[in-house]
């Protein structure tokens, strides 16, 4: 070969290395910037989840924007119990957790908690609705009632309207532990541990993870019941 040749099969080795990098570097820089945006569609959806299921809502009828450009807004079936000294559930309801998913990002919103999530890592944002006093103990639990379904694509997000009313039922004195079915035992399990309460995992036959509570002992313990029915 001659060095001519030589020069133009090194210019165009050269070009088709560049032409390599520049599509790797812009295929790197796609993900980064679709991570980024998930990222953002999911703490603005954490944001009105925790506006839309507060415990505190007044009772009546409203409409809570939940905004995302891209992912999936859904429920998921849950079981939420509250367990006597035995064991024993003295109360216990099926609610929806309200489930966000965009590119790895997530939130979850469930029974009153707001979890959330990127790719295997996950976080309470918003705990449980239980308050421990002196001798007292009031369990809130935020039952969703409602089936979700809202895909995003480049839209707007979705318009959730929710239904709330409050029940308050009175358990009486006792030693009581809350029980919460979840996909992240870890998340509550690190949440609770650094406010000094004890967390139990325990696994079902059934493929099932719940996290139990440990309160301690009260003389007037209270189940407040957050009813919230919704629809988009």
């Amino acid at each position: 070969m001659s060095r001519g040749q030589s020069h133009v099969v090194g210019i165009v080795l050269l070009l088709g290395l560049a032409m390599l990098s520049l599509t790797t570097i812009t295929a790197g820089v796609g993900v980064v910037v679709d991570d980024t945006a998930a990222g953002a569609d999911a703490t603005r959806v954490a944001t009105a989840l925790d506006d839309a299921f507060r415990p505190t809502a007044l009772a009546g009828t409203r409409t809570v924007s939940v905004p995302f450009a891209d992912g999936d807004l859904h429920t998921e079936s849950r079981t939420v119990s509250v367990l006597d000294a035995n064991g024993t559930a003295v109360y216990e309801t099926h609610t929806n957790a309200v489930v966000f998913d965009a590119a790895g990002h997530g939130v979850t919103s469930l029974a009153g908690a707001t979890l959330t999530r990127s790719g295997d890592w996950a976080q309470v944002r918003r705990g449980l609705p239980v308050t421990v006093g002196e001798d007292v103990l009031v369990v809130g639990v935020v039952r969703v009632r409602g089936d979700v379904a809202v895909s995003g694509n480049g839209g707007t997000g979705a318009r959730l309207e929710t239904t709330v009313a409050h029940e308050r039922r009175a358990l009486g004195p006792g030693d009581y532990r809350l029980a919460v079915e979840t996909d992240h035992p870890e998340a509550f399990a690190s949440y609770y541990a650094e406010r000094n309460v004890t967390v139990t995992t325990r696994h079902s036959d059934a493929g099932r993870t719940t996290v139990e509570l440990d309160f301690p002992p009260a003389t007037h313990a209270y189940v407040v019941v957050h009813d919230v029915e919704v629809s988009t």
